[in-house]
């Protein structure tokens, strides 16, 4: 996928995740609703992006692992910050954001309950 700009609104779940701070949404692919891709991007800082979450993935395991290993990590520290609610998380939930969105990747099974999972840069309205 090329980088493709989307935007939306949203629930949005913000958090601090190592260096970065991270926001995180959902999007269905029908009209079911079924939030079954998730929208994952950096926030801050400026010079971060998309790439910086995968190569922060790879870094926690020792033998280099799979995309689909770096995504279920990348979901899991999503999915942990909407649950955890913890002081330093902010949970906004009609939150209008654009993404620009340079990575697509499809999970060989739902994790999560997401098949697709996109990466990219997000600014908060």
């Amino acid at each position: 996928m090329a980088n493709a700009l989307r935007s939306a609104r949203s629930r949005l779940t913000v958090f601090p995740l190592e260096d970065l701070t991270v926001a995180y949404t959902t999007q269905s692919s029908d009209s079911r609703g079924l939030g079954d891709i998730a929208v994952v991007g950096v926030v801050e800082p400026d010079n971060a992006n998309g790439d910086h979450l995968w190569r922060l993935a790879a870094s926690m395991y020792a033998n280099p692992p799979t995309g689909q290993v770096q995504a279920r990590w990348i979901l899991t520290q999503c999915t942990r910050a909407r649950i955890a609610k913890a002081p330093s998380h902010r949970d906004l939930p009609d939150a209008t954001w654009t993404g620009d969105l340079s990575r697509e990747f499809r999970l060989d099974a739902l994790y999560a309950n997401h098949a697709t999972l996109l990466t990219g840069r997000l600014s908060i309205e």
